[in-house]
């Protein structure tokens, strides 16, 4: 399996990723397109040989004809089913292993007293992303231009 994380290598040009569960194909698609955002390149979900479903760029499916699966941007209708789905996977992604590893590790009661008081994740998030002086595309920008980049309400 090959996951683009900044640690590891990522999808090349001609790679197709093939994987037996098709939501985790869809979660490796939705990360390949974050990661590769910058430049460009967008990736889909098509179905495999053998009830199986690969992961491979739209220039890719399209060239071949495949069809592609729909392919949501993000998780906001993420259900507890499709987290449990994530969380039992024996092999997870890389980037679902770590978001996951974050709140393993937290205090039980630091977990409790984040939903409790309604701590804005997003802008903790947003203030650390700011903090390290980047932007979006994770290029150097200087504190000041990564403040209004990260800080803004819109």
């Amino acid at each position: 399996m090959c996951v683009t994380y900044p640690r590891q290598r990522g999808l090349k040009n001609s790679d197709v990723t093939v994987f037996e569960d098709k939501q985790k194909a869809i979660h490796s698609c939705i990360w390949e397109n974050f990661v590769h955002r910058a430049i460009g390149t967008k990736f889909c979900v098509v179905a495999h040989p053998n009830n199986k479903w690969a992961v491979c760029k739209e220039s890719f499916a399209l060239d071949m004809e495949f069809i592609q699966e729909i392919i949501s941007n993000d998780y906001t209708s993420l259900s507890y089913d499709e987290i449990s789905h994530i969380r039992m996977d024996k092999n997870p992604l890389l980037a679902w292993e770590e978001i996951a590893g974050m709140f393993s590790i937290a205090d039980v009661n630091i977990l409790r007293f984040i939903l409790h008081s309604k701590i804005p994740l997003e802008k903790l998030i947003r203030y650390e992303l700011a903090a390290r002086g980047h932007d979006k595309n994770i290029n150097w920008v200087g504190f000041e231009k990564a403040k209004e980049i990260w800080l803004s309400e819109n």
